[in-house]
């Protein structure tokens, strides 16, 4: 499932960022999100066997959810990504070079920035979803300044220190969608865990709706 299916499809634009999970707690883990309503996950690559989390997670509900990969920062990472099952890119940064070769496999491009400069450099190398990160570093106010200069068909994600107590704010800054890391998925939590905390953000998402 791409990214644009599970959205067209009902699902918040909150990506459940699992950063450090291992490949045996993959899809239990990722079940527990698509039960309490999230249908966005992104396995980082600097996760323990990145590719074999995400090629689980894609066979058992690929068809439930868009499952990708973050912290991909070269083209051999995109490759591993698109072999693996993936269908979408998260980057922290802008490599114009990477983002070709993954538009040249299909997935999905959401690539980190922080400044206009490297908002546009996103735009021109075909990006049309932004991920500012880390979000919270600048604050809302930054973010929305940046919303204001963003073409309108740009949708900007904002990433890194946003979760259920602030939500609010950046809804009302302008951002279309969230990712949500440790404030979903720590490394040693249950599915239980994240199950509830899923419940809990997206209570808070919904809340702020505007």
């Amino acid at each position: 499932m791409k990214l644009q299916d599970a959205l067209d499809a009902g699902a918040p634009p909150i990506v459940a960022i699992l950063r450090g999970i291992r490949p045996e707690e993959s899809t239990a883990i990722a079940e527990a999100l698509i039960e309490a309503g999230i249908r966005l996950i992104e396995v980082p690559y600097n996760s323990p066997d990145p590719a074999r989390s995400i090629a689980a997670m894609a066979e058992a509900f690929g068809t439930r959810a868009a499952i990708g990969g973050g912290t991909v920062v070269s083209a051999a990472m995109a490759q591993s990504l698109a072999d693996a099952g993936g269908t979408f890119m998260v980057s922290p940064n802008i490599d114009p070079a990477v983002l070709n070769h993954a538009r040249g496999l299909a997935l999905d491009l959401v690539p980190g920035f922080l400044t206009p400069t490297e908002a546009f450099a996103g735009i021109d190398a075909g990006a049309r979803d932004l991920k500012i990160f880390p979000g919270s570093v600048l604050g809302s106010p930054y973010v929305k300044a940046i919303r204001e200069v963003l073409p309108d068909d740009v949708r900007l994600w904002a990433v890194g220190g946003v979760g259920a107590a602030n939500i609010a704010e950046y809804r009302a800054a302008g951002v279309f969608g969230i990712g949500a890391g440790g404030s979903l998925y720590r490394p040693g939590d249950s599915a239980a865990d994240v199950g509830a905390k899923a419940r809990t953000l997206l209570d808070a998402w919904k809340a702020a709706e505007i």
